[in-house]
């Protein structure tokens, strides 16, 4: 392409609600272009990353033995009624009426939808497993989207499906994405890491379910990472061991002491000089099951070692409750408990209590008594008969792997992928049954397995850039080529379009930036896109020794070739680079 007949504008000043290097790079570069609040326009040079990250998921998928059709964007709403969504999805589903009254929404996601089209056509076992996935426009309702394409209310995913007639069918075909999702992203070349997640409302107990991250600084999630094991999970999902740590064993009666104006375990700790995990932290939750009229409640008391900090994932999970809420005030206030000074010694007899799995329930902490005032030497074993134990805490940097004993770290994730066993959930919902081996109607079990395909376009900006702009992994670059002529217009003009038509000749994608600009602009706008390889054809120098710059992007190392080794030239560089 020649930029002198292109559609293509770059920006020196970084939008002013840009607030991370992908959405400001984005849009400097000429990529995507904001139509609304986190709506954008992928224009062209931006539109061939996404084209050629379709292009590898879609070959991955094929390989995998997936088949590929599409739905529509726009879904009836009685599938969402069906299933019993249309009103819990509330928030992220834009809904409307046709001209017929019906009702429709914007497809959020899509297991409604795929589980209608799987029930009209598929009647036995025979016919099973099969994987069913399309290459679609979603769009979810953010209340506040950010970060350009990370977290647009437009976006485009890949969504596949499968379906089973038993477990062992989805154990293998779960297994087969998986390894269809590694090879995708390293086909692209990104650092990356499948880590076990949780999965919410969406996986069926606790069946697996795991999350690809491509690490990168202004990543989202946290991922627990042990690097001589390779253990992987996100954070909220993480099971790891505290440290050895020395906890107090005493015969020394609960006794309560002063700590006025002392709230916090910090504040706590300060004041009687001791250090934080010789404390516990209360924290309090209300679970509640159901809505409106119908709705059950129960309160709960989680101790913590104090240094610790409460995963809501885990309990969530642990209580399987609908909705999880920090306790309010007025209502811990009812209970006799004063904000900031609760334990469990003498708590009242309808809070729930549970410990965390890491405290050592035969030794001595500090605890929340009345106002301005702790239990010292409280034993939980001794002191309130500790019986419900959870692992409930947010796993840290530090902490080790619970099979090897190895310490792991943190890292910044941005979730691209995320495969689920979602079990017979929805086609128990639709009433979707084939026919089983054993002549009766059986639900298929089926699982999910999504990647956000214009996400992974940001992800890869995150990982992959430098103080002068976007240095694309080659397998997805808008072009493979960046050609610049650094001339007098009109001076070499049919040399520099010879040499143009040669590279294309060779069948490497080119861009040709044959503009009437000084090198400075060019040499900028070639560094901000961040194609592979830059050819640079400078008149005075190919007048003086007839040569021609090659330029890798990436690691900046350039050679002075002659016309007749630049294409060699090129694909060499292109094979060296990631």
């Amino acid at each position: 392409m020649k930029l002198s007949c292109g559609f293509w504008q770059t920006f020196k000043e970084v939008p002013n609600d840009a607030e991370i290097t992908s959405h400001q790079l984005l849009i400097r570069a000429g990529l995507i272009q904001k139509a609304n609040a986190g709506l954008y326009n992928y224009l062209p040079a931006g539109y061939r990353v996404i084209r050629k990250v379709e292009n590898i998921v879609r070959e991955e998928m094929d390989k995998a033995g997936c088949l590929e059709l599409l739905m529509p964007v726009v879904t009836p709403g009685e599938l969402w009624q069906e299933s019993g969504r249309w009103d819990k999805m509330e928030g992220l589903m834009l809904k409307f009426k046709d001209r017929g009254g019906r009702d429709l929404c914007i497809s959020p996601t899509n297991e409604e939808s795929i589980t209608d089209v799987f029930r009209k056509t598929v009647k036995s076992y025979k016919q099973l497993p099969v994987t069913l996935y399309q290459i679609n426009t979603k769009f979810r309702d953010e209340i506040r989207p950010r970060y350009g394409l990370m977290r647009a209310r437009e976006f485009i995913m890949k969504d596949a499906y499968s379906f089973h007639s038993d477990k062992a069918s989805l154990d293998e075909i779960y297994d087969r994405l998986f390894k269809a999702y590694e090879n995708v992203f390293k086909r692209i070349g990104l650092e990356f890491i499948a880590v076990e997640a949780d999965g919410g409302a969406m996986a069926d107990g606790d069946a697996k379910t795991h999350e690809f991250q491509v690490v990168a600084e202004n990543g989202e999630d946290e991922v627990i990472y042990c690097p001589k094991s390779g253990y992987a999970a996100n954070r909220e999902k993480a099971q790891t061991k505290r440290k050895a740590t020395d906890f107090i064993k005493t015969d020394a009666p609960i006794e309560a002491v002063d700590t006025p104006n002392a709230k916090t375990i910090e504040e706590v700790a300060s004041f009687l000089k001791i250090a934080p995990h010789h404390t516990l932290k209360s924290v309090l939750y209300t679970a509640i099951w159901g809505e409106g009229e119908k709705a059950k409640e129960k309160h709960f008391l989680i101790l913590l070692v104090g240094d610790d900090s409460l995963n809501e994932i885990k309990l969530k999970n642990h209580v399987k409750a609908d909705f999880l809420l920090p306790t309010q005030e007025h209502i811990i206030k009812d209970m006799g408990l004063v904000p900031g000074f609760v334990g469990a010694y003498n708590a009242p007899k309808d809070l729930h209590i549970i410990y965390d799995a890491a405290i050592d329930l035969n030794a001595a902490y500090v605890t929340g008594a009345e106002l301005d005032k702790h239990y010292i030497n409280f034993v939980p074993n001794r002191d309130a008969k500790a019986e419900n134990v959870v692992d409930l805490r947010l796993a840290q940097a530090g902490d080790l792997d619970q099979k090897t004993g190895e310490e792991v770290i943190i890292k910044k994730g941005i979730e691209v992928g995320h495969i689920f066993q979602l079990g017979n959930k929805y086609t128990k919902a639709l009433e979707c049954t084939v026919l089983g081996q054993d002549g009766r109607p059986m639900n298929p079990l089926m699982g999910c397995y999504g990647i956000g395909v214009t996400r992974i376009v940001s992800a890869a900006i995150e990982q992959c850039n430098d103080e002068n702009g976007i240095i694309w992994p080659k397998a997805i670059a808008p072009y493979q080529v960046h050609f610049l002529t650094i001339t007098k217009k009109g001076a070499i003009d049919e040399f520099a379009g010879g040499m143009y038509q040669e590279i294309v000749d060779a069948k490497l994608e080119t861009i040709y930036d044959d503009r009437d600009l000084g090198p400075g602009f060019k040499f900028k706008d070639a560094d901000l896109l961040g194609i592979p390889v830059q050819v640079v054809l400078g008149e005075r120098d190919y007048a003086k020794d007839e040569m021609i710059e090659v330029k890798s992007r990436k690691t900046g190392e350039r050679v002075r070739v002659k016309r007749e080794d630049l294409i060699s030239t090129i694909q060499n560089f292109l094979e060296k680079a990631q």
